[in-house]
C-alpha cells in the first residue's frame, strides 16, 4: 500500500503541482487550503484529488484555526503532511500533533532567511550563493531537520524576481526527490539530523544531496 500524504497550499500550487507530476510513490490524499481562492485547488480537481478549504478568516484565534485544519487533515489519515506555499504560522499545537510528520519547503539555505522576502534578504545580504531547503517543521519557524537543501549562484543585476524564478525552479526538483526518498523509506533521523539511505554520485549539479 502506498503512503499517504496531504498537501497544503495557500496559492497557485506550483509546489503541488510538480509533486503530482513527478509519479511518486504515494498518494495524494487531499489538498486543502486555508483561501478558497487558490488557484492549485482547481489543478488539485481536475486531477481527481479530494480538495478542502478551511478559510482562516473564518476563525477567530489561531487555536481554532488550527484545530479545525487537523481535524479535516485527519480526516484523510496520511501520514505526512506537506507544505506547498501554505503561509499560515502553526500552533505548537498543531506542530506536536504532526511531529516527525511535517514536511516544508523553504525559499533559502537555512538556517540563512528564515521568515518572508527571503530574495530580497538575500541580495540586501550581498550573498553569492542563494536556494532552497526542504526540512521537517518544528516549534521555530523556518527550522527543524534538514533534509536536502539546493544552491543557485546570486549573479550581477538580479532582481527579487529573477533570483525567485530561479530557487522556483530548483524546488520544483528538489521537493519531488525528497518525498520519494520518504515515501521509499530512506529518511532516518539521528540526533536531530536527517540521513538519507543510498548513494548519490556527482552530476554537477548543485542539489544536495546529490542524486543520478
Amino acid at each position: 500500500m502506498k503512503p499517504r500524504i496531504v498537501i497544503l497550499i495557500s496559492g497557485r500550487g506550483s509546489n503541488m503541482a510538480a509533486i503530482l507530476a513527478a509519479g511518486l510513490p504515494l498518494e495524494v490524499a487531499a489538498v486543502i487550503s486555508n483561501l478558497p481562492e487558490a488557484g492549485g485547488l482547481e489543478l488539485a480537481d481536475a486531477q481527481g484529488i479530494p480538495t478542502a478549504v478551511v478559510d482562516h478568516r473564518a476563525y477567530a484565534t489561531r487555536a481554532a484555526f488550527d484545530a479545525a485544519l487537523m481535524a479535516a487533515i485527519d480526516r484523510h489519515d496520511p501520514q505526512l503532511v506537506v507544505l506547498a506555499g501554505f503561509m499560515r504560522i502553526f500552533t505548537p499545537e498543531f506542530v506536536a500533533h504532526y511531529r516527525a510528520r511535517l514536511i516544508n519547503i523553504h525559499p533559502s539555505l537555512l538556517p540563512a532567511f528564515p521568515g518572508l522576502h527571503t530574495h530580497r534578504q538575500a541580495l540586501a545580504a550581498g550573498v553569492r550563493i542563494h536556494g532552497c531547503t526542504v526540512h521537517f517543521v518544528t516549534d521555530e519557524l523556518d527550522h527543524g531537520p534538514i533534509v536536502a537543501q539546493a544552491a543557485v549562484p546570486v549573479l550581477s543585476g538580479d532582481t527579487e524576481d529573477l533570483l525567485a524564478a530561479r530557487v522556483l525552479r530548483c524546488e520544483h526538483v528538489l521537493y519531488p526527490r525528497a518525498l520519494r526518498w520518504w515515501a521509499e523509506g530512506r529518511l532516518h533521523q539521528d540526533d536531530g539530523r536527517i540521513a538519507v539511505e543510498g548513494k548519490f554520485p556527482s552530476s554537477g549539479t548543485l542539489m544536495a544531496p546529490e542524486e543520478a
